[in-house]
């Protein structure tokens, strides 16, 4: 088997440093939110976040969770879409994405 196909088990994500594809960090993975139903990750609880992205709100609680659907790529990082850099000024995506 392919070591680069190969699955692998979700908890390798815990640990990795998160980036938009525009190279701004966002923060580390500390947590996955699952669909067990679905056997599914719908989100990545992240934490030591990007102050700068999600303002006071965010920094004051323990971290925020990413949409799943935001992954890129995975790898020795994780690349989000730069949507994370918008969502400071989109009340709705900030909903979402406030922990």
């Amino acid at each position: 088997m392919n070591p680069e196909t190969a699955p692998q088990e979700i908890t390798t994500l815990v640990g990795r440093e998160v980036y938009t594809n525009n190279g701004v960090f966002v923060g580390e993975v500390e947590d996955l939110r699952l669909n067990l139903e679905g056997e599914e990750v719908t989100g990545l609880a992240l934490h030591q976040i990007n102050a700068e992205l999600f303002g006071s709100e965010a920094t004051q609680s323990r971290g925020v969770i990413v949409p799943y659907r935001w992954v890129q790529a995975v790898g020795d990082i994780v690349i989000v879409n730069d949507v994370v850099e918008r969502v400071h000024g989109d009340d709705e995506a900030e909903e979402e994405v406030a922990a």
